[in-house]
C-alpha cells in the first residue's frame, strides 16, 4: 500500500471541493487521485492488493447533514441517507415490513461485521470485478485499459454472460443493487454543479470499450441519498439468492 494523505470534511460541499482539487479531465472515479471512503470495506482491500493507489482519502463519516444518516418513510416511498449502514437498513422495522426485498438483499449480502461498517452508497458503488482484477500479476482492462482481459481465456465459470464486451466479462456482485433496480429506485447526487437525480438503472455502465469507466458519476460527485417509490407490490417483494459456495 502506497502512502496517502487523509482529510475528514464536515459538509458535502467541502468534500466535493476537496475531491475537485484532485480531479483531472476525462478521469473515471476509479482512477481519480482522490477517493471517498466511509466504511472502506471494499477500497481498503484494493489498496492492500495494489489495485487502487489513491493519493488522498476523503472520509465522509464527519459529514454533518443529518439526512445522510437517516431513513425516512412516507406514503410516497422510502429514502435512505447515503451513510446509513447496511445493518441498520436491514434491521429497520419499516424496511422489513414494506420493502422486504431490500431488507433481505442486505441481510444476505455480507457478513455481520461488514454490514455494520459498510454504507448503502458505498455498497451500490462496489466495482464490477473478478479475481483477475484483484491480482495485479494478470492483465486487466479495468485496471490498465488496453492490457487485455485475462478472464477471457482463464478460469471464468462464474463470470458474466450478459452485458459483457470483448474487453471485460467481470460481474457485479451487489445484492442491494438488484432490489433497487427491481423497485425503480433513483439516487440523488451532489457535485460541483449542484444536485441531480439519476435513475438507479443508469448509474452503472456496461463495459463496452472502456470497462474502467464503471458508473455515470464524476470523480468529484457524491451520492447523498437513495429514493425508492412505494407501490402495492413492495410489501410482497422477496429476495432469493442462489450461489455456489
Amino acid at each position: 500500500m502506497q502512502p496517502f494523505s487523509y482529510s475528514k470534511p464536515g459538509s458535502v460541499a467541502d468534500a466535493v471541493a476537496r475531491a475537485a482539487q484532485f480531479t483531472e479531465p476525462a478521469t473515471p472515479p476509479t482512477k481519480s487521485r482522490a477517493q471517498f471512503i466511509a466504511g472502506a470495506t471494499n477500497l481498503a482491500d484494493y489498496m492492500k492488493l495494489g489495485v487502487a493507489k489513491p493519493q488522498h482519502l476523503i472520509d465522509l463519516n464527519g459529514l454533518s447533514d443529518p439526512g445522510l444518516w437517516r431513513i425516512d418513510v412516507s406514503d410516497r416511498g422510502i429514502r435512505f441517507g447515503a451513510l446509513v449502514r447496511m445493518s441498520e437498513a436491514a434491521d429497520n422495522d419499516a424496511v422489513k415490513r414494506f420493502y422486504p426485498v431490500i431488507a433481505e438483499s442486505l441481510k444476505y449480502a455480507a457478513s455481520a461485521q461488514i454490514r455494520n461498517m459498510a454504507t448503502l452508497a458505498g455498497n451500490i458503488l462496489q466495482r464490477s470485478r473478478c479475481e483477475y482484477l484483484r491480482d495485479i500479476s494478470w492483465p486487466c482492462n479495468k485496471r490498465r485499459p488496453g492490457s487485455g482481459c485475462a478472464a477471457m481465456d482463464g478460469v471464468n465459470r462464474q463470470h458474466a454472460v450478459l452485458g459483457t464486451s470483448d474487453h471485460c466479462i467481470a460481474t457485479y456482485h451487489g445484492d442491494f443493487a438488484q432490489a433497487l433496480i427491481a423497485l425503480d429506485a433513483s439516487v440523488e447526487i451532489e457535485g460541483p454543479n449542484g444536485r441531480r437525480q439519476l435513475n438507479f438503472s443508469r448509474l452503472h455502465r456496461l463495459p463496452g470499450g472502456m470497462p474502467d469507466v464503471e458508473t455515470d458519476l464524476a470523480p468529484d460527485e457524491i451520492i447523498i441519498g437513495i429514493d425508492v417509490p412505494a407501490g402495492p407490490w413492495t410489501p410482497r417483494s422477496r429476495y432469493l439468492k442462489i450461489r455456489d459456495r
